[in-house]
């Protein structure tokens, strides 16, 4: 065969290489131990109340005997409406957990997003005193923004 088509073929070859190479080395990152990551998963009024269902997932190889975090809730004019601390209590390493927070005396479509201020609480049996801050990925389902 032709020179020409056996570097045309190395030249293909090395570019599909890199390419799926690039590919799983995103797919690794999307899937990178060591992170918390919280969703506001669903939101339902309850008479003059709102619940937040969440999502929590820890990511880490060892469990997080308790999370809490400082919540900002924002109103519909997207003024501070509410600044409290939202317990998510355990979060077993690699198990996905559902926390519900109730709101009284606040509708739900008054929050028109959620900071999360900080970690007010971050416990583990490991030497891991920012667990609960560090690599904190935040996500919404619903038309309230959460961030942080």
């Amino acid at each position: 065969m032709p020179t020409y088509f056996h570097s045309t073929a190395r030249v293909v070859l090395l570019a599909l290489l890199l390419i799926l190479g690039a590919g799983l080395a995103r797919a690794e990152d999307i899937n990178a131990p060591g992170a918390v990551s919280i969703e506001l998963s669903s939101v339902q009024e309850n008479g003059q109340s709102c619940l937040l269902s969440f999502l929590a997932e820890n990511a880490y190889e060892t469990d997080i005997d308790s999370a809490v975090y400082e919540t900002v809730l924002f109103g519909a004019e997207g003024q501070v409406a509410l600044l409290t601390l939202l317990d998510f209590a355990s979060l077993p390493a690699g198990k996905p957990r559902v926390r519900q927070f109730q709101f009284k005396d606040m509708a739900c479509d008054q929050i028109s997003r959620i900071l999360i201020n900080g970690v007010q609480e971050c416990e583990t049996q490991a030497n891991m005193a920012d667990a609960c801050e560090s690599g904190l990925t935040l996500k919404s389902r619903v038309a309230i923004d959460v961030m942080g």
